[in-house]
């Protein structure tokens, strides 16, 4: 069955709604640990670029909404630009210099950094909390159905059973399901099941296929062969709600770390990386399906976006954690030469990266392989 594609406005507008509270959430984070530990911000930025509309509040900070909304940043009192290089000592008023965020204690800046990441981990649990309160539960683990022929058939399992971890890897959901399984195409692995109380382990050798994704790009991903059974549990009570969202939380941020790995491993295509554009697609999508859909699409999101921001990579927040980590066992900053080395390393690094995933995007790479073809 074709995918019906949403118009373009759609696209545009789900893109916006869906990465503006995102960034507005982990630059709160950062903001409100900034302002317990008394560090003023000079600009609270969502988007990058020329400013649309914005106000300056008592505290003399310029909150605004730039016309690139491809991100945010807080701007702190120390601060060269919007990638936290400390500025010249020089240039601070002498009125802010002791409570200039490059001055403070390193403890208080690591925490101000890691505030941004950790607020978006907390939106996610908000959300999925939401979900399981008011809403319903995951599909459980249960197997409804098992495909002819296919690898959970070969393996021995059968319908009823329910499926404790696939690979070292906890499913409690049929969701988990399908994120471990999905970026294991045509691997042995085990895996471990329940039947009428009793537990067992086998070996089964995954198979593969191609999907279309919300996007329409065709991916492919590992298969076993079973389908989910129609057990469905209803809302919880908010006590016990918030465990269950915070543990979906931390499977899914596993789930994005192990796609890392087994894309390093060369297992699954690095076609799947997307940018902008695919998330703007997806958004688009999930906004086809109503408020829910695109609701619990943000909450993937929001584990995605705090996620990368805690990779050790120069310019995000997880390359200020790491530098302030040298700087703690060191007793002392790294040079200004070196870190500007490091900005500028990663600068390139992350463009680079998104030329690719741009590529990947518009399918250009798929098209430039059929021309050398």
């Amino acid at each position: 069955m074709p995918i019906a594609h949403p118009p373009l406005w759609m696209v545009l507008l789900a893109f916006v709604c869906a990465l503006g509270p995102l960034v507005f959430f982990h630059e709160l984070g950062h903001y409100l640990v900034a302002r317990l530990f008394k560090v003023p911000a000079e600009i609270f930025s969502i988007g990058f670029g020329r400013e649309l509309f914005g106000w300056t509040d008592r505290q003399g900070t310029r909150w605004k909404v730039a016309w690139l909304p491809l991100g945010g940043y807080v701007k702190f009192v120390g601060d060269m630009g919007p990638a936290s290089t400390p500025a010249d000592a020089d240039s601070i008023p002498e009125e802010l210099r002791d409570r200039a965020f490059q001055f403070r204690p390193v403890w208080q800046r690591f925490l101000i950094v890691l505030a941004g990441p950790m607020a978006n981990f907390v939106l996610a649990i908000a959300i999925l909390t939401c979900f399981f309160a008011f809403v319903g539960t995951p599909l459980s683990n249960a197997v409804g159905s098992v495909k002819p022929g296919g690898p959970a058939e070969l393996a021995g399992i059968h319908a009823g059973d329910r499926i404790l971890s696939i690979a070292d890897r906890s499913t409690p959901t049929f969701a988990d399901i399908f994120n471990v399984v999905g970026v294991r195409p045509n691997e042995t692995v085990p895996l471990e099941f329940e039947r009428g109380g009793r537990r067992f382990q086998v070996e089964v050798k995954l198979g593969s296929t191609d999907m279309v994704d919300p996007t329409g790009q065709h991916v492919r991903r590992g298969l076993l062969g079973t389908v989910a059974s129609t057990e469905v549990e209803g809302p919880v009570g908010i006590v016990k709600a918030v465990p269950m969202a915070v543990e979906a939380t931390g499977r899914l941020t596993r789930a994005i770390f192990d796609g890392i790995v087994q894309l390093v491993r060369g297992a699954i295509s690095p076609k799947v990386i997307g940018g902008p554009i695919k998330i703007a697609k997806i958004a688009g999508a999930n906004a086809q399906f109503g408020p829910l859909a695109f609701v619990e699409l943000m909450a993937l999101l929001s584990i995605n976006l705090g996620f990368i921001n805690l990779l050790p990579v120069p310019l995000l927040d997880g390359g200020h954690l790491f530098f302030y980590a040298v700087e703690a066992v060191r007793r002392r900053p790294l040079s200004a030469q070196a870190l500007d080395w490091a900005f500028r390393g990663g600068l390139a690094l992350i463009l680079a990266l998104l030329v690719f995933a741009t590529f990947n995007d518009l399918g250009l790479w798929n098209q430039l392989e059929r021309l050398i073809g």
